[in-house]
């Protein structure tokens, strides 16, 4: 364990029992959800994302990758072409996450049609 990169240890062992905590320690954050949710149905180059994502930086991005790889959600491929090609898809376990980050989103868009249903009727009083 200690020769393990410091983004492949998270794991907080005294409140390892909590399943949310266990979902948020995996998912969590500013960008991870975007990534998972980019990665849903298709796999991605790295600067897929980046345009994918605006104000992910590239080391944020390697940064989040890198944890949902030791995580094993995602994997990175290798095309040995000219350009060399990377590409990041979700692992059979990452496809797991599929009806919750689906869920997020149709919640998000209910959440963001309520907010401005909200701002017109404040506007229009």
């Amino acid at each position: 364990m200690k020769n393990e990169p410091r983004y492949a240890r998270k794991i907080d062992w005294l409140q390892d029992q909590c399943p949310i905590k266990a979902t948020v320690d995996v998912i969590g954050g500013r960008w991870k959800p975007l990534i998972l949710f980019y990665l849903l149905d298709q796999p991605k180059r790295f600067s897929a994302l980046r345009k994918d994502i605006p104000g992910v930086t590239a080391q944020m991005l390697t940064l989040q990758l890198r944890q949902l790889e030791a995580d094993g959600i995602v994997t990175r491929s290798i095309h040995a072409e000219v350009p060399v090609r990377v590409e990041y898809r979700l692992t059979i376990y990452g496809k797991t996450l599929s009806s919750l980050l689906r869920g997020m989103r149709k919640w998000g868009e209910q959440h963001l049609d309520r907010r401005y249903q909200n701002l017109r009727k404040t506007v229009s009083n």
